[in-house]
């Protein structure tokens, strides 16, 4: 069957996997072990993008009433960071889903020769963890996460280290996504980018960010 890509890879929070709930739950765990306030589910939601040691930052310096370079420069940081480290990686498959057609699209994608990956901010060890919960493991030819690399989306490398590892042209290759960061991603690699639009685009709606489509779930990586 004619393929119109050889490589198709995918972002994780938000694309494959519905992951905030249980993120927001390690989260409050954290803040109510320290003795803080707890933060809502939309703004966990609005927060996901950049990793989840960025989230962390981000809910700390919210409650903390301060800004995210102060909590930075926090001698506390380190520890909160463990604490969070423990909650999420006991939370991780508990409140996660797959999104509509994931695991039926990936089977099929494969069935047809086409390679796959993701490419996530999400550090190495929640990234493996989430995949190995809703058994997504083994259906990807490589996996590209915040910290496998010197840098991390929008820089366009974890997109070039995929290209070349699977000898794929930019114009054979599609990122699939659901942020801004997502399409910056793809555009400064030079592939093409589709977006769905049910992730967490830092409360925006994904038709701002101009990708080259925008499809209702991964099943339409079919047509």
């Amino acid at each position: 069957m004619n393929k119109p890509f050889d490589l198709i890879m995918f972002d994780l929070d938000g694309t494959l996997i519905e992951t905030a709930p249980e993120i927001a739950d390690a989260v409050n765990d954290t803040m109510r072990r320290c003795g803080l306030p707890e933060v809502t589910q939309q703004q966990v939601n609005d927060w996901i993008g950049q990793g989840t040691r960025e989230l962390l930052i981000q809910a700390l310096a919210y409650v903390g009433q301060t800004d995210v370079a102060t909590v930075r420069a926090s001698d506390s940081l380190a520890l909160i960071a463990a604490e969070f480290d423990k909650h999420y990686q006991s939370r991780c498959g508990t409140r996660s889903h797959l999104y509509p057609q994931v695991r039926e699209t990936l089977n099929k994608l494969r069935e047809r020769g086409v390679k796959l990956a993701v490419v996530t901010n999400k550090e190495g060890r929640y990234t493996a963890t989430v995949l190995d919960a809703h058994q997504l493991m083994p259906l990807f030819d490589r996996v590209v996460s915040g910290d496998t690399l010197p840098t991390k989306k929008p820089d366009p490398a974890g997109i070039h280290s995929c290209l070349a590892q699977f000898g794929v042209l930019g114009h054979r290759a599609l990122f699939v996504g659901d942020s801004s960061i997502d399409v910056a991603t793809a555009r400064n690699a030079g592939v093409a980018v589709w977006a769905l639009p049910y992730g967490y685009n830092m409360g925006q709606p994904i038709e701002a960010c101009a990708p080259d489509r925008v499809i209702a779930d991964c099943s339409m990586l079919l047509d």
